[in-house]
């Protein structure tokens, strides 16, 4: 005999639980990426002809995320933190970006990612009169 086998039958239990194995590999997936803060010398140029009033900056904090079993493995010595204000020909403040020097191919290949926090660095400029 013959039997009727409905495959395209009730779809609201198929797509949900389809939906619901995905929810839990994400989950699963994003539940290992952990964080690890660590502190690094931080280089900044300064303009010759301005004085810094405030405080230069002279470490900065960086974020190293992705899998708790490889971010402990990497050596915060291979990154270099930079901030150029050499640029700066006016008084006031002045901010720029926390440029991270790195071997970005290294850290793709493992899903590890690395940002300066804080992203950016102010100094208040002073003709030095």
């Amino acid at each position: 005999m013959k039997q009727n086998i409905k495959i395209f039958s009730s779809w609201g239990p198929k797509i949900f639980s389809f939906l619901l194995a995905i929810g839990v590999v994400l989950v699963v997936e994003f539940s290992n990426i952990s964080n690890r803060v660590v502190t690094i010398p931080l280089d900044v140029s300064l303009p010759d002809n301005l004085v810094a009033e405030s405080l230069v900056p002279e470490t900065v904090e960086i974020v190293i995320s992705g899998s708790e079993d490889v971010i402990y493995l990497v050596d915060p010595s291979l990154v270099k933190a930079y901030a150029d204000f050499s640029f700066v020909n006016n008084s006031g403040i002045a901010r720029v970006p926390v440029v991270l020097d790195f071997n970005q191919d290294v850290f793709r290949k493992s899903s590890i990612s690395v940002k300066a926090e804080p992203s950016s660095v102010r100094i208040l400029f002073s003709s030095g009169e």
